[in-house]
């Protein structure tokens, strides 16, 4: 719930949610108790600046959820002892990103999982529609006990989205425990997953349990799956099929309650055909598949990624790093065979090599530079911003969603204090699409092409923006 009586400061909260995924209404200050009657609706408060009958009115609120105050506020009087117990904390106006990602972080798990839930809200980025498609699934199957086979290439973020499906279900008290079965050696894995008892095999010691075990209640997620031996196939179906298994040196059977979730950058149905994976096994894990879509399938998401990855950066007190609109466009234009996991590099490694500098188009690698105009790589070194904020800057170069193959940098569009998120997201956006149209002389696919975005999404957007592409097309 956002209790704003401006609607700039309703406009900016909602964009800001909406980058994370998180669903939100704006209620007016004058209605918080009405709304107060559907309390198990809402996960948290975020309060604009509020008289003392606001104040009031949530105070009264018997079973408020957290309350997250925003911007100046006027301090909460000691005898609100029910409103000041529900307080999470405070962001500051423009927002944050690395200021608001650990509050609303802390919402979805109890105070003593604070740490892994920060982790939890810096992943599944994008407003792309892959993105989006990945968490209407992750919302379809997360109640529900079934399990879950995550495809996708190396660097996608398929553990991710195993975490996402665990804390969104009901086993999400109980323990997430992962496990890499082509990072263990085929002697050794059952062990690892099973557990042993003592002298089961030379050098058991001591008892030892396994990750089902560990899991026990919670969720198992089998990392590469693809890569485990024939002979592990076969007991792991056993264990599936049975819901029980036995340490190694043991004959007593344990039951196990444990939800599994698979992933795997091989083709497995290839590998089914070809004998090296087990077919009842795949179609045992085959219940719910999610393809997690490459980097290259969703380039308009890139500025958001490389925007969360330096906040992540200066969230741990380390050097963050800027980009002017040349340098995203020659990396949206680059195919990134690592995915995101290639890209937190490059952000890293540009961290390190031009702290707190605006990073152009020349300064960015070989591989990368080689996708940018040769205009853009005579343009000076990289340069310390303006304003030192990269919390802000951070947050600028998020609300770029399409990239074109020469875009301004987006600190240059007009924000701030009076100016809402929303209505500067939508400059930057249309800005990016004229330009785009421009350079292609009209032609919509090709523009479409150049922004990373489907020629459907552009042509809505023209729509939505008024544009007509009749005024860009040149005599041929």
């Amino acid at each position: 719930m956002i209790v704003a009586g401006e609607d700039a400061a309703a406009d900016e909260l909602t964009a800001a949610l909406g980058f994370l995924g998180l669903r939100c209404e704006v209620v007016p200050p004058d209605s918080i108790a009405e709304h107060a009657a559907a309390a198990d609706s809402w996960s948290a408060v975020m309060l604009c600046p509020g008289d003392s009958a606001v104040l009031k009115a949530l105070d009264a609120w018997s079973d408020s959820p957290p309350i997250i105050l925003v911007g100046a506020q006027p301090a909460v009087p000691e005898r609100m002892k029910r409103l000041k117990s529900r307080l999470l904390g405070q962001v500051e106006r423009p927002l944050r990103h690395a200021q608001l990602v650990p509050l609303l972080g802390r919402l979805q798990q109890p105070a003593t999982e604070a740490d892994r839930d920060v982790e939890l809200f810096r992943s599944l980025v994008g407003q792309s529609e892959p993105v989006q498609n990945i968490r209407r699934m992750i919302q379809q199957v997360a109640p529900t006990d079934s399990t879950v086979l995550i495809l996708g290439e190396t660097g996608t973020g398929k553990e991710v989205v195993a975490r996402h499906i665990h804390y969104h279900s009901l086993r999400r008290a109980g323990p997430f425990v992962a496990v890499n079965c082509g990072a263990i050696p085929a002697d050794l894995l059952e062990s690892e997953l099973f557990g042993h008892e003592k002298g089961a095999f030379t050098g058991a010691l001591t008892a030892r349990k396994g990750r089902f075990e560990l899991a026990e209640n919670g969720t198992l997620f089998l990392d590469e799956i693809g890569d485990m031996s024939l002979q592990m196939q076969v007991k792991l179906l056993r264990v599936l099929q049975e819901r029980q298994f036995e340490r190694l040196g043991s004959g007593r059977p344990m039951p196990t309650n444990v939800r599994i979730v698979c992933a795997t950058h091989r083709n497995l149905e290839a590998m089914v055909e070809e004998g090296t994976f087990r077919g009842d096994l795949f179609y045992r894990i085959n219940v719910f598949p999610i393809q997690m879509p490459a980097l290259r399938d969703r380039r308009e998401d890139l500025p958001l990624l490389a925007a969360e990855l330096v906040a992540r950066l200066e969230a741990e007190g380390r050097r963050a790093v800027r980009f002017t609109g040349d340098a995203l466009a020659a990396m949206a234009r680059h195919d990134w065979p690592g995915n995101v996991r290639e890209l937190a590099n490059l952000v890293e490694r540009l961290a390190i090599l031009h702290p707190d500098a605006m990073v152009q188009a020349r300064d960015l690698p070989a591989t990368i530079r080689t996708h940018a105009r040769p205009e853009d790589l005579l343009a000076g070194p990289a340069s310390q911003p303006p304003q030192p904020d990269v919390e802000h800057a951070a947050h600028s170069a998020q609300a770029t969603q399409s990239v074109p193959p020469a875009a301004t940098p987006v600190e240059d569009a007009a924000f701030g204090p009076g100016r809402g998120l929303k209505d500067y997201l939508n400059d930057i956006e249309e800005q990016l699409i004229r330009k785009a149209l421009a350079e292609s002389g009209g032609i919509v696919a090709d523009a479409a092409k150049a922004l990373g975005m489907r020629r459907t999404t552009l042509v809505e957007k023209l729509r939505k923006f008024g544009i007509d592409r009749q005024g860009f097309a040149t005599d041929s």
